[in-house]
């Protein structure tokens, strides 16, 4: 078996080895986008991109270049994908009405200045 370099990377034809890569590179700019920012803006778009990248991975996993054509059930990770981005619009609608309320009470959208919110 080869052994993965980033030279012999670049070089292959693309395959679910690329994805993977870029659906890991997505997920850590995004938790990197949520640890750092301080606009709950930007904290939602952090999520966006962890989201996307864990779809990237389902839809890489669930290729049949991954495994025998016999072993594979089908889409499965088109399926998975599918639930997280119903489940991303969901979040996204919740939490920007939240943000906009936050906006109303305090005007700003800074996520250090929610210590004092009330039921």
């Amino acid at each position: 078996m080869t052994q993965l370099t980033l030279a012999s990377i670049l070089t292959q034809p693309v395959g679910v080895s690329h994805y993977l890569i870029v659906g890991a590179v997505l997920f850590v700019c995004g938790a990197l986008c949520m640890a750092t920012k301080r606009n709950a803006l930007g904290v939602l778009m952090g999520i966006e991109l962890v989201l996307n990248g864990a779809n990237l991975n389902f839809i890489a996993f669930g290729s049949p270049y991954l495994r025998k054509a016999s072993e594979t059930m089908g889409l499965d990770g088109q399926l998975m994908s599918l639930f997280v981005i119903v489940l991303a619009a969901a979040e996204a609608a919740v939490a920007l009405a939240i943000a906009l309320n936050f906006y109303n009470s305090f005007n700003t959208i800074d996520v250090d200045r929610a210590d004092q919110l009330q039921g």
